[in-house]
């Protein structure tokens, strides 16, 4: 949601992507980040004016090359279909939904019907507890590309340890499990209950921690393994919550999505702003785990965290907490400058 949070978020991460260079790299877990010409490309560009601020990003699991987004924030709860050009195929509207913060989407296929189900996290929260709860929306997917206005089911959350601003959401494909991922200094990763309700408030967990302020997540197709991303790479897990290792992501104005392909070997990565880029990011190779043949290893889900708030090495490390130090000292200095410029 737009305000003066984002305002200094953006801020802090003008900053710190300005310090990185002069930051030493510190030794990645399982492989060392892609280079440039690692096969990374731009899939397309979204054309249509309307999609301004795309914050959600996913696949579709029934139509063969096309792609959903919907934007943070917006008069209405809206998303849209387009295809592999970037051009919109249908606009949908979601009946019962409200679009305080729309943050995140995941895309997955009901295995007993076969049918797509689309879900909406309005999971923003950039005062930390300005909702009493936050709420998620499931959409059956349209059978047919046409501009319509859908029903949802409405499932309400609220936190175990206390309000958090988040913007990851994803849904394992095989048991069907919510997952929120905080936006913090030191994020977390958060389990639905496995059956929700929509008669009360449904209660979410740490179960995981997460890096320094993810903005988007997604599980792998086969539920093997997820990937949490943040403004300035991306880490890999496997389904166990166990870290594979980093993926540097393209320069973009302000990263906010991530998604993988329908083959599972390559992330979507995309962007907020008029006409953003969307790029496919081949993952490296012996990044993603063997899929197990037996389907309860492909099952398994993120751990408990054995302490609350402790970190499994792939959340607040000392390199992150020198570059947002540094970017929050540099940010401060900008605001500071542009007080007293407006006085």
């Amino acid at each position: 949601m737009a305000g003066v949070g984002d305002f200094v978020t953006r801020m802090l991460v003008v900053a710190a992507v300005c310090l990185l260079p002069a930051v030493p790299a510190s030794q990645g877990p399982a492989f060392a980040a892609a280079p440039a010409d690692d096969g990374t490309e731009k899939l397309f560009t979204f054309r249509d004016q309307r999609i301004t601020e795309s914050s959600g990003l996913a696949v579709s699991p029934t139509h063969d090359g096309l792609y959903y987004t919907h934007n943070d924030s917006a008069a209405a709860p809206t998303f849209y279909a387009v295809d592999g050009e970037g051009r919109t195929l249908a606009t949908f509207q979601v009946r019962g939904a409200q679009a305080r913060d729309w943050e995140a989407m995941a895309a997955t296929k009901d295995p007993r019907t076969g049918r797509g189900v689309l879900w909406f996290a309005d999971i923003g929260d950039n005062l930390d507890g300005a909702w009493p709860n936050v709420s998620v929306y499931k959409v059956l997917e349209p059978r047919t590309i046409a501009d319509a206005t859908l029903p949802a089911t409405r499932y309400r959350f609220r936190y175990a340890d206390g309000a958090r601003n988040a913007e990851g959401l994803m849904v394992h494909p095989r048991t069907g499990r919510l997952y929120v991922v905080s936006k913090e200094f030191s994020g977390s990763v958060y389990a639905a209950p496995q059956k929700l309700r929509t008669d009360r408030v449904n209660v979410l967990r740490k179960v995981a921690s997460a890096p320094l302020m993810a903005t988007d997540a997604a599980y792998a197709p086969d539920g093997s393994s997820y990937v949490v991303r943040t403004y300035f790479s991306a880490t890999l897990y496997r389904s166990s919550g166990e870290t594979i290792g980093r993926v540097t992501m393209p320069e973009l104005e302000q990263a906010e999505s991530i998604a993988y392909t329908a083959d599972g070997r390559s992330l979507l990565v995309g962007s907020e702003g008029p006409r953003s880029p969307v790029y496919r990011v081949p993952l490296p190779a012996g990044s993603t785990p063997t899929p197990s043949p037996v389907r309860a290893e492909q099952d398994k889900e993120p751990a408990p965290v054995a302490r609350a708030g402790e970190s499994d090495g792939a959340g607040l490390t000392l390199r992150d907490v020198l570059i947002w130090l540094a970017a929050a000292v540099a940010a401060i200095g900008v605001i500071t400058f542009l007080a007293r410029r407006t006085r």
